[in-house]
């Protein structure tokens, strides 16, 4: 891999210890994966953030960096912490101060786009939450790979990322026609096609015909499905995103979905009420349209929910549902939002045995953690819970 004179001396040591560390996790990612050089980006984000995920081992990584004076060089934003007991969020705690000791923006969520850090089409990235990765390529037109969180921290110290994978024009190509035959409707629908089709493809890069998503959240959710059960990091949708008209290559492979694939994903989470404890919206974080159809689903009901209901969002929409006046109606019907947390992400097997969500994502982590799981629309979690 070519590497500029300034990126030599930087790998030789002479800039400093941080960013020498830095450029060796960059040069060894990028022999690995073949890159021709490295290339400038405008931000990062940064998973690797809940205690539960990266241990003690963790937080001596990170430690090492602030030790050694590391400071980002681009905007970067951070992915949701874990919420525990006293002695794990002491811990928690001590990561978020890592991170914050070297300029990172403690914005703690997994959709950094609904204002915090919002690229644009073109942009070269360095994210690592999969759900932001697959909303960034897909759905904004910017350019980033999958990363994990040193690679991401190591970009956003140096401020670049080598050159491969998503950031090639020729790698952004669909690899697959998906030729929709089921009913895809409603937000959980999504949910399904995307649990379906991470499972089924892998990796591979779809090109929806016969999609025609209502609201931006629902791709959203198709991207963080398939993100969960799949690798999958980029999709496009004729005649909704981006890069669809330039995305079709000859000759490829095509496959149907119809209604009995979806059906198999719904059966698989369809636990009894009696087995559920806590319902859960914002797996990725809620939009501010999100919490608003709960908030009126709850007046609609007209009673409170006897068991509790968390929505996870970002701080900024928790504001704004504040001063819209969805956080009192949610909090009068026995909801709550939390922020700046994600459940998957903490020890919630040791506090509930069953979950109901509108979630692909989070029914299929959720499960993985041994937890029963329901997976229904929005508005049968809050018109049908007990």
């Amino acid at each position: 891999m070519y590497l500029t004179k300034e990126e030599e001396l930087i790998l030789a040591g002479e800039y400093g210890y941080a960013l020498q560390k830095a450029m060796e996790i960059l040069v060894a990612l990028g022999e690995i994966y073949g890159a021709d050089r490295l290339i400038p980006i405008k931000s990062a984000q940064i998973a690797g953030v809940s205690y539960k995920n990266i241990g003690d081992a963790g937080i001596e990584f990170l430690r090492d960096f602030v030790d050694a004076g590391a400071k980002v060089s681009v905007y970067t934003t951070l992915n949701p912490a874990g919420i525990g007991n006293e002695e794990f969020m002491e811990k928690q705690r001590e990561v978020l101060e890592l991170y914050r000791a070297m300029g990172i923006e403690i914005t703690s969520t997994c959709t950094p786009y609904y204002g915090a850090n919002m690229p644009k089409f073109g942009d070269h990235l360095a994210w690592s939450e999969s759900s932001a990765v697959s909303f960034a390529n897909s759905i904004l037109g910017a350019r980033t790979n999958r990363e994990g969180g040193p690679s991401s921290l190591a970009a956003a110290i140096v401020g670049k990322t080598p050159n491969y994978g998503l950031h090639l024009e020729e790698n952004r190509k669909a690899t697959v026609i998906v030729e929709i035959q089921a009913k895809v409707k409603e937000f959980v629908d999504y949910s399904f096609l995307g649990y379906h089709l991470g499972k089924l493809l892998k990796n591979d890069i779809p090109y929806f015909k016969g999609l025609k998503p209502e609201k931006i959240d629902y791709l959203k959710e198709l991207g963080a499905s398939m993100a969960a059960t799949g690798s999958i990091a980029l999709y496009h949708v004729e005649g909704e995103t981006p890069e669809y008209k330039t995305a079709i290559t000859d000759k490829l492979e095509r496959i149907q979905v119809d209604d009995r694939e979806l059906e198999e994903v719904k059966a698989k989470y369809n636990a009894d009420w009696g087995e559920i404890d806590v319902i859960l919206i914002g797996c990725p974080h809620a939009s501010i349209q999100e919490i608003k159809e709960v908030a009126e689903l709850l007046k609609m009901r007209g009673r409170p929910l006897k068991i509790p209901l968390f929505i996870t969002a970002s701080r900024v929409i928790k504001y704004l549902a504040d001063s819209l006046g969805y956080t009192e109606v949610i909090e009068r019907y026995n909801g709550k939002i939390i922020v700046d947390a994600c459940l998957i992400v903490s020890p919630i097997e040791s506090w509930y045995k069953g979950i109901a969500t509108n979630s692909g994502k989070a029914s299929f982590y959720f499960s993985s953690a041994g937890l029963e799981v329901r997976l229904d629309n929005t508005d049968k979690l809050i018109l049908e819970a007990p």
